[in-house]
């Protein structure tokens, strides 16, 4: 049982305001695999307030300096790369050797990738004869999605830690323990108190406690349209900034000029795409559009690629090339 009591603010571990618990269910036994902590707005507003506090000192730390912090976190996550795969590959239900590739080696890449990142970018340039200067926006709040739970959670996290903003997480309670785990990684590598904050929780409590914050200055938001909505209405009413990723449904099409070698690689590779992580992916090519006169054809194409390489099986031993889907409820919404 991987079983968490406090929240991470302000550079401690700390008892949250109240006493409720989430079950973290995992994707495959429906057995209970670990609890987090169910946040409240007390909780929201500690963290806010270190964010707060904490925020002019990071922000004069040089991007080069912020840069090389989240690159150690980085390394951190190679180093539990195991015990990463393996917590994920249990809440989200991708074989454990995929989720080592997808779901720890792309947050990895990116943590990784920032050095470079903002050596290159322009803080400051001319732009006829005003000077345009890019700085930190202040206190920004995470609500990541529970498919690429480590992923979203780092691909927003890196970018506003080196911009120079602090940040306050909250994980999807669906697939939280991965971000526990960063977040012991965060307190080893030794960021500042504050620059980073983890309170865990649902959407409709802390989510939306962070949505209202006067204090938070952004919310980078990834999940579902009508949540999505709910986020933005909420926050209106402070004017702070937004960056909604939401729900789609991409378009896959194969043109009529495609010779036959070609278009059966691509209807091929359009399963590949539709398939990833069970189909639980927001950039999955599901609607496949295809010329009526070789509809048949890709059909045919579509259903051996199916049959003869998406097994499902135990994602823990790697038994199959498919996991389950992460819920009864994502089951149910899917069928």
């Amino acid at each position: 049982m991987n079983e968490h009591r406090q929240l991470y603010i302000d550079g401690a571990w700390v008892d949250p305001a109240g006493t409720e618990m989430i079950d973290v269910i995992s994707a495959s036994t429906e057995a209970v695999m670990g609890r987090i902590p169910e946040g409240t707005p007390a909780d929201v507003d500690r963290a806010v307030a270190a964010a707060r506090a904490a925020f002019d000192g990071w922000a004069a730390k040089t991007p080069a300096e912020r840069a090389e912090v989240v690159a150690a976190i980085g390394e951190g996550m190679v180093e539990r790369r195991d015990e990463l795969s393996g917590l994920i590959s249990g809440e989200v239900g991708m074989p454990r050797k995929l989720a080592g590739i997808i779901q720890v080696g792309l947050p990895v890449a990116v943590a990784g990738g920032f050095p470079a990142i903002v050596e290159d970018f322009a803080w400051q340039e001319e732009v006829g004869n005003s000077l345009v200067v890019r700085e930190p926006v202040g206190v920004v709040a995470a609500i990541t999605p529970w498919n690429y739970p480590l992923h979203q959670i780092v691909a927003k996290l890196a970018a506003a830690l080196c911009a120079g903003c602090t940040v306050v997480l909250k994980p999807s309670e669906v697939a939280p323990l991965n971000a526990f785990a960063l977040a012991e990684i965060v307190h080893a590598v030794g960021v500042p108190a504050g620059v980073f904050n983890l309170v865990s929780g649902t959407g409709p409590v802390v989510g939306e406690a962070l949505a209202a914050h006067p204090d938070v200055d952004m919310v980078s938001f990834t999940g579902s349209t009508r949540a999505g909505r709910r986020v933005q209405e909420v926050a209106a009413a402070t004017v702070k900034r937004l960056a909604l990723e939401l729900g789609g449904k991409s378009a896959n099409i194969l043109l009529p000029t495609l010779d036959d070698q070609t278009l059966d690689k691509a209807a091929r590779a359009a399963v590949s795409s539709a398939y990833l992580n069970s189909g639980q992916t927001c950039s999955a090519l599901t609607r496949l559009l295809v010329p009526a006169d070789r509809h048949d054809t890709v059909v045919e194409v579509v259903r051996d690629e199916v049959e003869s390489r998406y097994t499902l099986g135990d994602p823990l031993t790697d038994a199959g090339r498919l996991g389950p889907l992460i819920s009864d409820t994502q089951r149910d919404r899917v069928r």
